[in-house]
């Protein structure tokens, strides 16, 4: 069998070494200190340019491992992942970083920063009807929102975020207790008593003193109207005479609307 030359070997061995060194990334931090990585991540948060700003906090975390730089720099990643579009990443780090940091001053804002990464501010505008069936619509991450600020609120009532936080959980409930009622009225329409009715009193049992649930008590109470069970209607016209005296729930289900809840923040 023909072998190559010794001199040549090494040379095929050098040059196979330096390419794949070559397709290693160059990395420009590398005589970085941990300030400027830092001060270099902030500018590119300040531009916009959240995809950037999420590999160099990531590696001021290893970096600065152990110092209260690291732990901005998790926090700062997490608020750069929200920006960007990357929300299950940034609840993932904001989990990491209050499972690692639960003594942290910063956890406030952490509570904070979750709250808003699940927060949708156009829950009100049910734009979304259209494109998908009512009861299929998931709310969990309106409910993981809401958790986030109530923890908040009560383990930090006394921060910053938590005026801010108690006005978003209102925003919340009542837009879960409006959805409910939009999906009973849903099936009122279409002539789905029971399942109209069933929807109604989730929004009733759930949610108090929102205004949806006087829409609500009158889908109730037509539903059992149009099913023929007219003591539970008149139960429920009862409930609707004493909760809202101006109205006797002798009126349409499609006629009564709340008003507008999301003025609410």
């Amino acid at each position: 069998m023909l072998r190559a030359p010794l001199p040549l070997l090494s040379a095929l061995l050098a040059a196979g070494l330096l390419a794949a060194c070559s397709s290693v990334p160059e990395d420009k931090t590398a005589g970085w200190s941990p300030n400027r990585i830092y001060s270099e991540a902030q500018d590119e948060v300040k531009s916009g340019a959240f995809d950037k700003a999420v590999p160099l906090l990531e590696k001021l975390e290893g970096r600065a491992a152990g110092t209260p730089l690291a732990q901005q720099a998790q926090i700062d990643k997490a608020y750069a992942q929200y920006k960007a579009g990357e929300k299950a990443q940034a609840v993932a780090t904001l989990d990491r970083f209050m499972k690692l940091h639960p003594a942290s001053p910063a956890l406030d804002y952490a509570l904070y920063l979750k709250g808003l990464v699940n927060f949708n501010d156009n829950l009100g505008m049910f734009s979304w009807i259209t494109r998908q069936d009512l009861s299929e619509r998931d709310q969990k991450a309106a409910k993981d929102s809401f958790e986030s600020f109530k923890e908040l609120v009560a383990r930090f009532p006394e921060s910053r975020y938590a005026p801010d936080s108690a006005q978003r959980m209102t925003y919340i409930v009542n837009a879960l207790a409006a959805y409910e009622v939009h999906v009973a009225r849903y099936y009122f329409r279409r002539g789905a008593y029971v399942a109209a009715i069933g929807r109604a009193q989730v929004a009733l049992a759930d949610y108090q003193g929102v205004p949806a649930l006087e829409e609500a008590l009158q889908i109730l109470i037509d539903s059992y109207d149009a099913l023929g069970m007219t003591q539970l209607r008149d139960d429920a016209r009862r409930v609707m005479a004493s909760s809202y005296p101006q109205n006797d729930g002798t009126g349409s289900a499609i006629k009564v609307k709340s008003n507008p809840w999301w003025k609410v923040w």
